[in-house]
């Protein structure tokens, strides 16, 4: 089963961009994204064979998430089930036969990490939403998670340290959360892989030099990493300041 996960920084612009051939060219069977900034009402999907569910943010033009499958869910749901977390569409979680499948954006911290303490909150009522999931079922979790982990993650970690998505609580907290019991599939099977990036800024052409961060993540509850066949970032698909990345599973 190929899992896909894309920030596509607006939907409707990443598809003038060339967003269905690059989809189709990933052949997957289920496919998240962040950052749609759209209504359902405002997207009618062209993916034939696919089911749609979209979470939109209240805000317009902002945030939310949407998975498109070709397996059939045996359940979907929205947000985390705290109002407090779930009204910029930022969460959606298809539970399949063998694993519950979480899309998520998470908040960035924002410029002068005016977001950081919000960031912080969010961070541990969303780990404790994974650990009632997994209890249950096992978890893939994917998404842009807005954190480079360790300094082989972006291209220059000492100019960046404690700017947003590389401060030491954000950092802190997908520890904590891969403490718990799970797994970075794309560093399990690629230890010491260094320019592997996500995400590169629309300034000083950061993509055309490769300095760029992995904030795009799939993270798996550890008694699935047997399955684990490949995880790879596609650095080649252009469409988005960020760049889709896959995980295949023997589910």
């Amino acid at each position: 089963m190929r899992l896909v996960s894309w920030n596509v920084n607006g939907l409707r612009a990443c598809v003038e961009k060339g967003f269905y051939e690059s989809v189709a060219s990933l052949d997957a069977d289920v496919i998240c994204l962040q950052e749609i900034k759209l209504k359902p009402e405002q997207f009618t999907s062209r993916m034939e064979g696919y089911e749609a569910h979209l979470n939109s943010a209240q805000k317009p033009g902002y945030s939310g998430t949407a998975v498109f499958t070709r397996v059939k869910p045996l359940c979907v749901t929205t947000g985390i089930g705290m109002p407090e977390h779930d009204s910029e569409g930022r969460v959606i979680t298809c539970e399949f036969a063998g694993f519950n499948l979480v899309c998520c954006y998470t908040p960035n911290s924002q410029d002068g990490l005016k977001r950081l303490d919000y960031r912080m909150q969010w961070e541990d009522a969303f780990r404790e939403y994974l650990l009632t999931l997994d209890r249950i079922k096992p978890v893939v979790l994917c998404g842009d998670l807005n954190v480079a982990h360790q300094e082989i993650d972006l291209k220059n970690p000492d100019t960046n340290h404690m700017n947003p998505g590389f401060t030491d609580q954000e950092r802190e907290k997908l520890t904590r959360l891969l403490d718990a019991g799970f797994v970075d599939s794309f560093r399990l099977l690629h230890p010491d892989a260094a320019g592997e990036y996500s995400w590169w800024s629309y300034r000083m052409r950061a993509r055309e030099r490769n300095a760029g961060w992995r904030i795009d993540y799939f993270i798996v509850s550890r008694q699935l990493t047997p399955r684990i066949l490949n995880a790879r970032i596609h650095q080649d698909i252009l469409g988005s300041d960020h760049c889709p990345v896959s995980l295949d599973l023997d589910i």
